[in-house]
């Protein structure tokens, strides 16, 4: 059985590489196009529909989780080196546009905490208000 969970693992690589590939042609770039994370989906999806119908044995469950822990990070890291050294390739607005969406993710996230920590603290402030206990 946990050669299945292998199995279920290299089929859904395999399909996600193709389709992947198969957008690259269709919009004109010459680099896989989310091969890795459409694999990643369909794994999960696969999971589900076998989890589901109760065909996804703990057995098979070892192999997923065996490979998922040693070979996905690898393949998304060497998707993750090509797709920069293209970027770095391509020109400086490659460049520009990866600094800025992490910069604008930074923002982002320190706006969320700061909003979630105001609403903690008004939710204790609310919280002393109607029951006059401290904190």
């Amino acid at each position: 059985m946990v050669i299945l969970g292998t199995a279920l693992l290299a089929v859904c690589y395999l399909v996600g590489l193709m389709v992947g590939e198969g957008l690259a042609a269709a919009i004109g770039v010459k680099a896989n196009v989310g091969g890795v994370g459409i694999a990643m989906l369909l794994l999960i999806a696969a999971l589900h529909f076998l989890q589901q119908r109760g065909i996804y044995a703990p057995e098979m469950r070892k192999g997923v989780t065996f490979w998922a822990a040693m070979y996905i990070p690898v393949v998304v890291a060497v998707a993750a080196t090509q797709n920069v050294i293209i970027a770095v390739r391509s020109g400086p607005i490659a460049l520009i546009s990866a600094v800025s969406s992490v910069l604008l993710c930074f923002l982002v996230i320190a706006v969320i905490n700061r909003v979630i920590e105001k609403a903690h603290i008004a939710n204790a402030a609310f919280d002393v208000a109607n029951t006059g206990d401290e904190p």
